[in-house]
């Protein structure tokens, strides 16, 4: 399990999640570009939703409870980046949770856009 830092607060998800995430993130936020970001609650807290603004300006730490990375896939980090670019902001569901394995053409593809 890992861990989103963001300002005074820590947001838990899988590992997998979190590192598709930190490119989306990283990718935005190294543009200048502000987002939003929003998930439902786990069931082990309150019910509800989430929303944070992402800015440049506020600490940000991705923590990871693997030693190894997950692979990355191209066309689940593509998804989140259009995602970013709504009004809606980046909306983490289950089905980003579970979307299942497709393989990088060429991994450094996507950290070079």
């Amino acid at each position: 399990m890992g861990t989103l830092y963001y300002a005074d607060q820590a947001i838990e998800m899988d590992d997998r999640t979190l590192a598709h995430l930190k490119v989306a993130v990283v990718t935005k936020l190294r543009r200048g570009e502000s987002f939003t970001l929003s998930w439902t609650h786990a069931d082990d807290q309150a019910p509800g939703r989430t929303t944070i603004w992402m800015h440049e300006s506020i600490a940000l730490r991705f923590e990871f409870g693997e030693l190894t990375p997950p692979v990355l896939h191209r066309e689940w980090i593509e998804e989140i980046l259009r995602s970013a670019n709504t009004t809606g902001g980046i909306q983490l569901t289950k089905e980003h949770i579970e979307t299942g394995p497709v393989e990088l053409e060429e991994p450094s593809a996507v950290l070079e856009r």
